[in-house]
């Protein structure tokens, strides 16, 4: 499925050209001008412009890719001063009350302290998802409130299956201190979409990939 089929908004919509730039190479990953030209309705100019203030900042780069016949083309790419343009909420601070609790508590300390969050957003998110009567709106739901906390979230249809995206992790920091909490957001997606709902990980951050993305699809 391509990428330009979203079929839920990201929340945020940035207003400056540079930064309309940097969120369409975040939420679509790596792109031609021409193809953010088209996502942005504006001339492949206005986005070599932008393209050449954003090199000069290093916050993008680019690379030759060949596809066959005729002359290579050029795509671009965040970095990774780019990706911190896309904050991780209150990093330093989190990492070190992990490691505080640790230290007191141990790991059982840790753990208990991912329980509690997991259940207060478990709470959250089915109220959010209340009167949802189906699994695409769960998603649409889901995706809303997790793009509210951050996550840049977005559901899309992949044949009979469904792909729930977070193009940013806000709490990147704590789940690098503490892989717990990725391991608890999955579980949390579990319960709130229900046990006639099978999700699994497909694409990970903390593994390299420049998103997470979980395929959901109901259970025979």
């Amino acid at each position: 499925m391509s990428d330009d089929s979203l079929s839920h908004p990201i929340s945020w919509q940035p207003h400056q050209p540079a930064d309309r730039v940097l969120m369409t190479l975040k939420t679509r990953g790596p792109q031609s001008v021409a193809v953010i030209a088209k996502a942005l309705d504006v001339t492949a100019e206005a986005v070599r412009q932008q393209m050449a203030r954003l090199h000069a900042d290093g916050l993008v780069d680019s690379e030759s890719r060949s596809a066959g016949c005729g002359r290579p083309t050029q795509i671009w790419f965040l970095t990774d001063a780019g990706n911190r343009r896309f904050p991780d909420t209150h990093a330093d601070m989190t990492v070190q009350m992990i490691n505080a609790v640790r230290q007191v508590f141990g790991d059982d300390g840790v753990d208990k302290l991912i329980s509690v969050r997991e259940a207060a957003m478990l709470a959250t998110y089915r109220q959010a998802l209340e009167g949802a009567s189906d699994l695409p709106q769960r998603l649409e739901c889901l995706a809303r409130v997790r793009s509210a906390e951050g996550y840049m979230a977005e559901m899309r249809r992949d044949g009979d299956d469904f792909l729930f995206i977070e193009n940013h992790c806000p709490i990147c920091a704590a789940a690098q201190a503490c892989m717990g909490f990725c391991r608890s957001e999955l579980e949390l997606f579990r319960q709130v979409l229900g046990e006639g709902v099978r999700v699994e990980r497909e694409e990970h951050i903390l593994l390299g990939a420049r998103r997470c993305a979980y395929r959901v699809s109901a259970r025979a």
